[in-house]
């Protein structure tokens, strides 16, 4: 996650996680499959307080390679825990829209998963990868972050800090293999988990003496876990480089010369990464990047729905290095500044919705496929400025908000393999039409009225509106 990323309560890490273990029957199906050859890593572990930890796969041959769109990221608080009737309210309102859905494998919401060399702990993503297939969403597991014992600590102490600083630690160079070993263990466990993205935003890895990004160190990484993921199952989709796409005021040092726009110029010490990893990468099933429409410095330049055209200018670019040959996804995207604390108050609720909506049309006008909102879910409280539904911390949570209703459709209509159409549109309106219905954005704070592929149609102040055609 980038300087966005962290919500107020992603910052509360908890130090301890529910454990649980399911039905006998089903505990002997994934012992068995545990002890499947593999990497000589056993996925059966030992909780710290000495109790067997599962993971409830379903068996490979009944996992259909899943289809991935647009989607969301569970962050530290989502609705896999809290008041029964709205963690039911939540999965019965995704199991309609089916959305793909990201879990990290520590942090946001997971536990340390291997506590101490050899001893693993997946009580709380077993939970999470739980309520992906209990919703009916195709499971998307972010390899990051390593724990301790791979970063400097010491090795069979089982402690963990969960500091800001500490989670965006990379593994030790040493470590790298350890790190892809415990990618396989995922792996495994989780056999109809069939994309893997690695690492998150190249956290750890900045090269101090040279000021740019360390990667080789990233790439080698990368390398590592691509092979020992193909290694379980060559049918397992891995992608990477997961950079952050600055970009800058174009009079910057390191602003790029060649690749800027009206949005700004992007920070040439990110292409130089992303040329690297592309260049000696051992392979890639996608690619993914991240990146928010305003610059690092939180300028939205000019305005906010001219500075979403920076996602359509950054997804071409990339399909252009790749030879348009990987899919492509953006593994977050942001459109609105958030304040220190990754709050975002700052915008009426159809005003956000309108921006976003302009965002996500620049991602699919840049050839992306798939796109994965960061839902910046609350443990606690009415209102979730920003959030897909309400907190689930009572039975009336759990509600669904606006944002929710623009995504689940947007994945509806636009999934991957979709043919777009060109409509003819005013400026002062953003498009994004199919043959069989277009999506249709107001980005100015009044009404207008507009004609839109020869229909005739007033809307309202930043008006999020669908056509059927």
């Amino acid at each position: 996650m980038g300087r966005h990323g962290w919500n107020s309560g992603a910052r509360r890490w908890r130090l301890t996680a529910l454990l649980g273990v399911g039905a006998a029957a089903l505990a002997l199906l994934v012992t068995l499959l545990n002890t499947l050859p593999g990497d000589g890593a056993s996925t059966e572990g030992t909780s710290p307080d000495g109790d067997k930890v599962h993971g409830t796969p379903a068996p490979t041959s009944q996992s259909a390679k899943p289809e991935v769109g647009w989607g969301f990221t569970h962050t530290q608080f989502s609705a896999d825990e809290g008041d029964p009737a709205a963690v039911r309210r939540v999965e019965g309102r995704l199991a309609e829209a089916r959305l793909p859905q990201i879990q990290h494998l520590m942090g946001w919401g997971a536990s340390n998963p291997e506590p101490v060399p050899g001893r693993y702990d997946f009580a709380a993503m077993d939970r999470r990868i739980d309520f992906v297939r209990a919703s009916g969403g195709t499971p998307v597991v972010t390899l990051c972050c390593a724990p301790d014992w791979m970063k400097g600590g010491e090795a069979g102490v089982d402690r963990t800090d969960w500091s800001q600083a500490a989670l965006e630690t990379a593994p030790d160079p040493e470590h790298f293999d350890d790190f892809a070993a415990l990618a396989a263990t995922v792996a495994r466990r989780y056999p109809d988990v069939r994309h893997f993205i690695v690492w998150n935003e190249f956290k750890g890895f900045w090269n101090d003496a040279e000021g740019r990004w360390d990667h080789e160190g990233y790439t080698r990484l990368y390398n590592l876990v691509y092979r020992a993921l193909k290694k379980v199952n060559p049918e397992i989709q891995v992608g990477g480089p997961y950079l952050v796409m600055d970009s800058l005021d174009p009079r910057e040092a390191h602003a790029s010369k060649t690749f800027k726009g009206g949005w700004g110029a992007m920070d040439q010490r990110v292409l130089d990464a992303f040329d690297h990893w592309n260049e000696h990468k051992a392979g890639a099933d996608f690619v993914v990047v991240d990146g928010s429409s305003y610059t690092r410095d939180d300028e939205l330049v000019p305005d906010e729905f001219t500075a979403t055209e920076k996602f359509t200018a950054v997804g071409e670019w990339v399909r252009r290095r790749t030879g348009g040959e990987l899919p492509l996804w953006w593994a977050e995207y942001y459109v609105e500044p958030g304040d220190g604390d990754d709050n975002r108050h700052g915008w009426s609720e159809t005003r956000r919705e309108a921006v976003h909506a302009a965002g996500l049309i620049a991602m699919a006008e840049g050839g992306a496929t798939s796109g994965f909102y960061w839902n910046p879910e609350a443990e606690t409280g009415g209102e979730c400025p920003g959030c897909l539904w309400t907190p689930t911390e009572g039975a009336d949570g759990g509600r669904q908000l606006p944002l929710y209703d623009l995504l689940s459709r947007f994945a509806a209509a636009f999934p991957p393999g979709t043919e777009y159409r060109t409509v003819a549109a005013p400026p002062r309106v953003r498009v994004l039409a199919t043959d069989r219905t277009a999506l249709v954005v107001n980005t100015l704070d009044r009404s207008t009225r507009v004609t839109v592929d020869g229909k005739r149609i007033t809307l309202q102040a930043y008006q999020v509106r669908w056509l059927d055609r």
